[in-house]
């Protein structure tokens, strides 16, 4: 980051924050001079007695789903084989050797030897793609090898995940190299560290590899302390602070072997019950307002609450709560495939993984809700029970929470999200009217005011691009969180929001719901009106858009309107991204599209030039990620014009439910 960002980045902090962060850099200057002897420590504040883990007890291995045992063992037999996903590609490098500080994407190699806080890993020149290297020691897939042994007794998985636990244990001396400079990462290892040992209880060589052995206490012991020491502060408490906070607490009450920690332990109970709620808007949106993270910290929240449960430690009825009606708003947002929206950043990030990684994490969290809260008459049915419903929330007594809503509610008034939904048809569309993003920098928002996805099907044809990347190449991460990347009015050739670096927005658009109506009529159209002040700066421009569900006639029409003087002229450009499913022909105004199951029509503002992009590296234009780290060609049709004050802008969508349009 350049000085600028520095200076930007400062003027978003309050000064208690600013106070606290240049304490950290000063211990961080300390430990480069004189590294805490945490070996040394380690032993002194050894608990006296014998050290008896807490562990889960675990279910009858006879009665797990078989579908989803089967999936799993099928990928821990990969695993064996050398073979792990990480994001978009193979990891070649996790045999029973493993090299930990690799970045596979550019065969780049951080320095293991160096101190921790002065290792570049935002230089992707210097070292690779640091998510590449931070992700395989998250050590998701050591949960998986040792959900492997559980199902199976194959000492085969059980020996594999000692051997690579062994290994990161020896070659990350704390506090060398890449892996302890994020607090998250430390989190988020703790937990997978105690899901190992719970699912390695019937191993005989558990108690060797982790209670008995100085060198597992000795990493216990330095995660839990630097975690003490460094949590996220401020603008960037956000879902790093609950991962830290979850990953100290399971930690604490699965290994109390410390004089600390009992004290960690509450200390981490509070920081979640506060953050659960302070994180979580008033209608069970994470707030954040980016999907992929409403999932990963419900999984966070889960993991803590489960095991303080099972520990004799129960986490308040704050978190419970929280965690309920994060579960109902999934249920809410999903589309008829089990698909929730495509909003924000999205690092395909996990809270602890139990299952096949290519599975449905949102019907497994919705499997979770249902054992632990009971499912609403109008949630989706979940097709197949996930393993880590069954491991996770087996023993644990269902509670019962008030307040939850009675109907499928179609307007997430805090999100600012409205669905306007046709089950008959399968037609889901979501529509966004929501804050840009939480709290003072907003670092996973996207510049997506008024924006809106369009589903028939499951298939996506209005489509949010998604994520790709965060750091190492900032044109195609400015270009994702671009408001040209999106299914809205770009004014002024700029962005609505203004962005001040990779996960920093200095300057946020204000959103607000102008009415909504028939969204529970399944008979009537569903509207929805909505507008955004991010121009106003420029002589006052408001941008107003309407959505229309027009359920009997199978059309969606969007009208898009620039609020402002009539003799103002504007310039504009509307984008509608299509989904990798959807092939298109433009001609002129109107676009023929076909997708499999169906094809529609496309009818678009004539006071616009419109021309259609498919990959194109230039502009760039036409692409779509449905992964991190990973884009696919897909067209995106960019109108282009000058408006004036007042005028509208229609867009219609018609669809046909066959491919003939019979």
């Amino acid at each position: 980051m350049n000085p600028a960002w520095y200076l930007r980045r400062l003027q978003r902090m309050e000064p208690s924050e600013l106070a606290g962060r240049v304490n950290d850099q000063v211990l961080h200057l300390l430990w480069r001079i004189t590294p805490p002897d945490i070996a040394r420590r380690a032993g002194a504040r050894l608990a006296a007695g014998p050290r008896q883990p807490r562990l889960k007890p675990l279910p009858s291995r006879a009665s797990a789903p078989q579908q989803a045992a089967e999936r799993l063992i099928q990928i821990a037999d990969r695993i064996l084989a050398g073979h792990w996903r990480i994001f978009a590609r193979d990891h070649g490098a996790l045999g029973e050797w493993p090299d930990w500080f690799v970045d596979i994407r550019s065969g780049k190699r951080a320095p293991a030897g160096v101190h921790a806080f002065a290792v570049p890993y935002r230089d992707e020149t210097a070292v690779g793609n640091i998510k590449y290297i931070w992700e395989p020691s998250r050590h998701h897939h050591l949960t998986v090898l040792a959900a492997a042994y559980y199902l199976t007794s194959d000492e085969r998985y059980a020996v594999r995940a000692a051997e690579h636990l062994v290994s990161w244990w020896r070659e990350n001396p704390f506090p060398r190299g890449p892996h302890w400079i994020s607090g998250i990462e430390l989190g988020v290892r703790l937990i997978s560290w105690a899901w190992v040992r719970q699912l390695l209880q019937n191993w005989p060589g558990a108690a060797a590899l982790f209670e008995d052995n100085e060198l597992f206490l000795t990493q216990l012991y330095a995660h839990q302390y630097w975690l003490s020491q460094f949590p996220s502060r401020g603008s960037s408490a956000n879902n790093h602070l609950i991962a830290e906070a979850a990953g100290q607490f399971v930690a604490a009450c699965v290994f109390p072997f410390f004089q600390d920690s009992a004290r960690w332990r509450e200390q981490s109970a509070a920081t979640l019950a506060h953050e659960a709620v302070a994180q979580t808007l008033a209608c069970g949106s994470n707030s954040e307002l980016a999907t992929d993270y409403h999932g990963f910290v419900l999984e966070l929240l889960l993991a803590a609450a489960v095991q303080g449960e099972s520990s004799g430690h129960p986490l308040g009825d704050a978190v419970w709560t929280t965690m309920c009606r994060m579960s109902d708003v999934i249920a809410a947002m999903l589309d008829d495939r089990g698909h929730p929206p495509r909003q924000g950043d999205g690092d395909d990030g996990i809270g602890l993984l139990l299952d096949d990684h290519a599975g449905n994490r949102w019907l497994g969290l919705l499997a979770s809700g249902a054992r632990l809260f009971g499912a609403l008459p109008w949630w989706p049915t979940s097709p197949e029970p996930d393993l880590r419903s069954f491991v996770l929330t087996d023993g644990i007594e269902a509670r019962a929470i008030a307040g939850r809503p009675k109907r499928r509610p179609h307007l997430l008034e805090g999100a600012g999200q409205t669905f306007l939904i046709d089950s008959d048809r399968a037609v889901w569309c979501r529509c966004d009217h929501g804050p840009h993003g939480f709290g003072r920098i907003a670092a996973h928002a996207h510049a997506d005011a008024l924006s809106l996805e369009c589903r028939i099907g499951g298939a996506e044809i209005f489509a949010d691009p998604g994520t790709y990347c965060y750091h190492g190449d900032p044109r195609w991460r400015a270009y994702f969180r671009s408001t040209l990347a999106h299914n809205t009015l770009c004014l002024f050739a700029r962005d609505q929001s203004g962005s001040g670096g990779p996960f920093l927005w200095t300057r946020h658009a204000q959103s607000r719901l102008v009415a909504a109506s028939g969204l529970d009529d399944r008979d009537a159209d569903a509207n929805w009106v909505a507008e955004h002040s991010g121009y106003r700066d420029e002589a006052g421009v408001v941008h107003r858009r309407s959505a229309q569900l027009q359920r009997q006639a199978a059309r969606l029409v969007v009208t898009d309107t620039v609020l402002a003087d009539e003799a103002l002229a504007v310039p504009a450009s509307l984008s509608w991204h299509l989904g990798p499913e959807v092939e298109c022909r433009l001609e002129g105004h109107r676009a023929q599209l076909a997708w499999p199951g169906g094809r529609g029509e496309l009818d678009l503002p004539a006071a616009l030039s419109w021309v259609p992009y498919r990959g194109d590296e230039i502009m760039p234009a036409g692409w779509h990620s449905p992964s991190f780290d990973l884009k696919v060609p897909a067209t995106t049709l960019i109108g282009c014009g000058t408006l004036a004050g007042g005028q509208n802008l229609v867009t219609e969508l018609r669809w046909f439910s066959d491919p003939a349009g019979s």
